[in-house]
């Protein structure tokens, strides 16, 4: 089956001191053609914020924010009137739609790490909406939890699109079997923490693995791993 995968040494690097943006995809200064998404999937960064810094107010329009809080604590404030915090374990998503404008800075004593994920859109301009989760590891080990997905639900978030994200976090030796439309789906596996095997390809620590044109993916852990899967249209 078609597959891309993307080194942790092959991805684009912005550092600015008190950010460390690591891009699976392109983004703002680093341009690939041949990494200009992953489908619908458009931005994929991995990203570390000192304490004390942060992102200012800017605005966002017709794009699905996912944030996937790794490590530390940032605060949410936005024009909708939302005033949140989210650390460890939190995902948070923003339908921008019609649009919005929001900030976000490290409120804590230590260095944030999160995943910031962009989706295009199912339906344009829509009205904005802004949801939290918390997916505690102790609860979801040994186990691929959803996190996002198309679907409205009190155990998820849920987005404008027809795409869905689980983490992992799984024992060495554990396999998962994960199956999709083949006809208009794609897998965007990136992995935290550990070692997978995923369809015979070797995935070490903040790699990625895109597959396509395949009902089923295996994943199989060779070291206790933490990881997300991006299921997510490849095809407008």
């Amino acid at each position: 089956m078609p597959h891309t995968i993307i080194r942790a040494a092959d991805r684009g690097l912005k550092d600015i001191g008190w950010l460390q943006s690591n891009f699976s995809l392109s983004f703002g200064p680093y341009a690939n053609p041949v990494r200009s998404g992953f489908g619908l999937l458009r931005v994929f960064n991995d990203d570390f914020v000192k304490p004390g810094n942060g992102f200012g107010l800017h605005a966002h329009a017709n794009m699905e924010i996912i944030s996937v809080m790794l490590a530390g604590r940032m605060n949410h404030i936005d024009s909708l009137g939302f005033k949140e915090e989210v650390s460890t374990d939190w995902v948070q998503i923003m339908s921008a739609g019609t649009g919005l404008r929001h900030e976000e800075h490290n409120i804590g004593d230590d260095e944030v790490n999160f995943l910031q994920i962009w989706i295009e859109p199912k339906l344009q301009n829509v009205t904005p909406r802004y949801q939290r989760r918390h997916f505690p590891a102790e609860k979801r080990r040994n186990q691929l939890t959803t996190v996002v997905s198309n679907e409205e639900g009190t155990a998820h978030c849920w987005i404008n699109q027809n795409a869905k994200l689980s983490l992992g976090y799984f024992d060495a030796g554990q396999t998962v079997s994960y199956n999709l439309n083949q006809l208009n789906k794609g897998v965007f596996i990136f992995l935290m923490e550990g070692a997978l095997t995923v369809n015979g390809e070797a995935v070490t620590q903040r790699e990625s693995i895109g597959l396509w044109e395949t009902a089923s993916v295996s994943i199989e852990c060779t070291a206790e791993s933490k990881f997300i899967v991006i299921e997510a249209p490849i095809n407008h």
